[in-house]
C-alpha cells in the first residue's frame, strides 16, 4: 500500500527500435554530464577577495626582497646595492646574502641579492655609491632577471605580477641615465585547501629615464626602485565542490535525463501509432 513506486508487468509493455535508440542516446548523454560533472568535483576552484588588512603580522613588518640584474657595462668592484625608507634605514653597500658574478670578461656584473625592508615607503637602489673611487663614465645599461617580494607561489590557476620587471631590458639605453621604477606593492595571501597560508607580493611598476647630476655636476647614475605599499590585501583561496552538491547534481542528471528521454519516447511512439492507423484507414 505504500509503495509508490509500483511495477508493470513485462508482459504488459513492449519493446521498440525507436525507444532502444533514444535509450543509447540517454545514456551517453548521462555518461558525458557525468564525467564532466566528476572533472568539476576532483578540481579545484580559486577565489579570490580584496579587503584591507595586514595579513602577514607575524612577519615583523619586513618584508623579503630577491633582486637578480645584470649590468654587462660595470665592474663587479663598483657594484653596490643602498636600501633607505622613512624609518631612517639608510645602507649603502649592503652585502649580506649577496652574490656579484662576473660578465664579459670581467668587464660586467651580475648582481643577486635577498634581503628584507620594511613595510614602510622607501627605496633601494643599484649604484656605484658605495665604491672606494667612482668611476669617470659609469654605464648602468641593465637586465632585471627577477623582482620579487615575500614567498615564491607556484601555481598554475593563479595569474598576477609577483615578478612584473622580470625581463625588463634597458641594454640600449643612455649609458649615464639613471633609471626610477616606482614600484606599488600589493600583499596576496594564498590559502590551500587544508587552510596552509602563504604570504606574497604582487606590483605594479612605472618607470622613467634622466640624467642626475651630483652637486659637484658630475654624473653618478643610479637604479633606483621606490617603493610603497597598498593598503588593499589580495587573497586567493582553494575550494572544492562539496559532495552533497555533487550527489545532488548527479540525481539531477540522471531524473532530469529518464524524465525528457521518457517524454521523447512516448511522443514518437503515439506519433508512430497513429500512422499506423491512419495508413491501416486508408487501406480499408
Amino acid at each position: 500500500m505504500l509503495d509508490i513506486y509500483r511495477k508493470v508487468p513485462k508482459d504488459l509493455t513492449q519493446p521498440t527500435y525507436t525507444g532502444a535508440v533514444v535509450s543509447i542516446i540517454c545514456c551517453v548523454f548521462m555518461l558525458f554530464l557525468f564525467l564532466s560533472e566528476l572533472k568539476g568535483f576532483i578540481a579545484t576552484e580559486i577565489v579570490n577577495e580584496l579587503y584591507v588588512d595586514d595579513p602577514d603580522k607575524n612577519s615583523g613588518g619586513k618584508i623579503d626582497v630577491s633582486l637578480n640584474i645584470s649590468l654587462p657595462n660595470l665592474h663587479c668592484d663598483l657594484v653596490g646595492l643602498d636600501i633607505q625608507d622613512e624609518m631612517g634605514r639608510h645602507e649603502v653597500g649592503h652585502i649580506d646574502n649577496s652574490m656579484k658574478v662576473p660578465l664579459n670578461h670581467g668587464h660586467g656584473c651580475r648582481f643577486e641579492g635577498e634581503f628584507t625592508i620594511n613595510k614602510v615607503p622607501g627605496n633601494f637602489h643599484v649604484s656605484t655609491h658605495s665604491a672606494t673611487a667612482q668611476p669617470q663614465s659609469p654605464d648602468m645599461t641593465h637586465l632585471i632577471h627577477k623582482l620579487a617580494f615575500g614567498e615564491k607561489l607556484q601555481m598554475q590557476n593563479v595569474q598576477g605580477a609577483f615578478n612584473a620587471l622580470g625581463g625588463a631590458d634597458r641594454l640600449v639605453s643612455n649609458p649615464l641615465a639613471s633609471h626610477d621604477y616606482i614600484l606599488k606593492i600589493v600583499p596576496t595571501v594564498y590559502e590551500d585547501l587544508s587552510g596552509k597560508q602563504r604570504f606574497s607580493y604582487q606590483y605594479t611598476v612605472a618607470n622613467k629615464e634622466y640624467v642626475a647630476y651630483s652637486h659637484t655636476g658630475r654624473i653618478i647614475p643610479a637604479i633606483w626602485y621606490r617603493y610603497d605599499l597598498s593598503p588593499i590585501t589580495v587573497k586567493y583561496t582553494e575550494k572544492r565542490q562539496p559532495l552533497y552538491r555533487f550527489i545532488t547534481t548527479i540525481c539531477a542528471i540522471i531524473g532530469g535525463t529518464f524524465t525528457v528521454a521518457g517524454i521523447i519516447d512516448s511522443c514518437i511512439f503515439t506519433a508512430s501509432e497513429a500512422w499506423k492507423k491512419i495508413q491501416i484507414g486508408k487501406m480499408s
